[in-house]
């Protein structure tokens, strides 16, 4: 068991680690989540400048007016051994290895050891949590482990222990309450789990209408956010009305479009269907319910295999599995059932690493995971160019290598259009931008901003750096976000010349990691390149420190 977690926590840790240095992570979720943590860590409140910019730019909101999720605050701790985005993969990865534990011994009771293995190993190799690792890092990292407390410390005849990890759970996501809710059905329908049943079915219940009826708009957010049911009523009670009344329009919400089937069918298949024998798969059909009867286009994400989503629903369908096998075991006494029953969890493992090549784990065995990207030099000088401290729209997959110290926001088409802008704009004039409708849309907006009387004091292999004349002027103090002391100054020399000069802030001196998803290496040697119109006066070099500038954009 001890390999599986530390094999299961390795292997998500090289996931995620190599997209964040791949350059392949992004301003959503990543940067978010660690502006959000870091609050929490700083004792300021889940704050996040990403958010806040779609409103008011420089006006940071809480993630408590976005999604409920509390629980974040127990990552904060770590911040202090280590400030940035890694803290945040690294500390999913452990979490998501972890729920091998609980789901271990709760295969070993009912099936016996070996099968708790197979079980395992499953669970670990699973897409749901393939597809969340290569996605930056959300809530849900907690689901998995808490789930397998539940039904263990349930299995164990530990009443009080399961309610409190079912507490836990709801201190998750506010849609997390149907799960637990779903799982206290699967509950009532067992004799001896009865009364607990009821405890979740009513918390669950209760803990989603608090959530997103008091909880979210009492810090800035609005009831119905993340209501994608239109096509079925405008309110809960006109769904409910519309779904009962009309049956067969539910149905075909269902299955339209027929990627929420083959996500069903991709989710139960590979645990060769053992899930639906078991009244605890109510736990997982009910978040899968929720999400596949979503009908506006702004839910697509729910629908398919893509994102995080499916691994909340991961570990409740193994669970169900591993019960629902052992009631087949003690029911069904044919003889060729018991052949096939006996080796069914070596099937499952088998039937789940058959989907390994077609998701996410299957980058582990690619050398192209790995390669530094051709236009990692300049983005490594583009965000030296950055002074601590400043607010700055990045581009998306920049943005979490200088979120610890900087304000990021992201670089979007809707703020382009405001008069307010942040004083720092960091570009890429060569990858589509997620909040932009195409490149020549990017190039516009530098080219606007430029009219505005932003100054480059970057540009290289497709990233420029802009500042307004003010910040341009005033780079302003360096800062580091978990320490509370004075900051300190700058030396009031515009930041493109410590570039020039060949100074790197420690964070971000160059190394071999760098971005993108865009293309295949280019076969031209990148240079880090020079400011195209350098702010300020700058010292003239000595004849070293230009020759050590010229070494490094050619051996980077």
């Amino acid at each position: 068991m001890v390999a599986i977690v530390l094999a299961g926590a390795v292997i998500n840790c090289v996931l995620g680690l190599a997209d964040l240095y791949g350059f392949r992570s992004g301003i959503y979720d990543l940067v978010i989540f660690d502006q959000g943590v870091r609050g929490y860590a700083n004792l300021t409140g889940p704050l996040s400048d990403v958010k806040g910019n779609w409103e008011t730019p420089g006006v940071p909101f809480s993630l408590l007016g976005d999604h409920f999720s509390p629980i974040l605050a127990l990552v904060a701790p770590l911040y202090l051994l280590h400030d940035g985005p890694e803290t945040l993969i690294v500390a999913q990865a452990v979490l998501f290895a972890l729920a091998v534990v609980p789901l271990w011994t709760f295969t070993r009771r009912a099936l016996g050891v070996s099968a708790a293995y197979f079980f395992g190993i499953a669970y670990v190799i699973s897409w749901p949590i393939a597809e969340a690792v290569i996605f930056d890092f959300h809530e849900y990292a907690f689901v998995p482990l808490l789930t397998a407390l539940v039904f263990e410390r349930i299995q164990a005849g530990k009443v009080a222990h399961a309610l409190i990890s079912s507490g836990a759970l709801l201190a998750v996501k506010e849609d997390i309450g149907i799960l637990v809710a779903g799982l206290g059905v699967g509950f009532v329908l067992t004799r001896e789990h009865r009364k607990p049943g009821l405890a979740l079915l009513c918390g669950g219940l209760l803990q989603t209408y608090l959530a997103t009826q008091v909880v979210i708009p009492a810090f800035g957010g609005g009831a119905g956010r993340y209501w994608y049911y239109s096509a079925l009523g405008d309110t809960l009670s006109e769904a409910v009305i519309r779904i009962l009344s009309h049956p067969g329009d539910a149905l075909h919400v269902l299955v339209t479009p027929g990627t929420k089937v083959w996500t069903v069918l991709l989710l139960i298949g590979p645990l060769l269907c053992l899930s639906l024998f078991s009244p605890y798969v109510l736990a997982s059909i009910s978040v899968l319910a929720l999400r596949m009867l979503a009908t506006d286009q702004g839910a697509a994400g729910w629908w398919g295999t893509g994102f995080h989503y499916n691994s909340a629903v991961v570990m409740a369908l193994v669970c169900a599995a591993v019960d629902g096998l052992a009631r087949l075991r003690r029911r069904v006494r044919h003889p060729i059932f018991r052949l096939s029953g006996r080796y069914a969890p070596q099937a499952l493992m088998v039937a789940m690493m058959a989907t390994v090549p077609f998701f996410p784990f299957a980058n582990l065995f690619s050398p192209a995971w790995y390669r530094t990207p051709a236009r990692a030099p300049a983005a490594e000088a583009a965000m030296a160019a950055i002074p601590d401290g400043v607010l700055v729209e990045a581009a998306n997959t920049l943005g979490p290598h200088i979120s610890p110290r900087t304000r990021v926001v992201a670089w979007a088409a809707k703020t382009a259009a405001r008069p307010q802008r942040a004083p720092w704009v960091l570009a890429d004039l060569i990858a589509k931008q997620p909040h932009f409708p195409s490149i020549d849309a990017q190039a516009t907006d530098v080219a606007d901003l430029v009219v505005r009387g932003y100054r480059k004091v970057f540009s290289s292999d497709g990233y420029v750096v802009l500042c307004a004349p003010v910040a341009c002027a005033d780079p302003g103090p360096r800062r580091s976000p978990l320490r509370s002391g004075p900051p300190t100054e700058t030396s009031g020399k515009p930041p493109s010349c410590n570039l020039r000069h060949g100074k790197w802030p420690p964070r971000l001196r160059p190394t071999a990691r760098a971005p993108a998803r865009q293309g295949p290496r280019s076969a031209r040697t990148p240079s880090l390149g020079r400011a195209d119109d350098p702010v300020g006066s700058c010292p003239k070099p000595d004849h070293a420190t230009e020759q050590l500038r010229r070494d490094r954009s050619h051996t980077v």
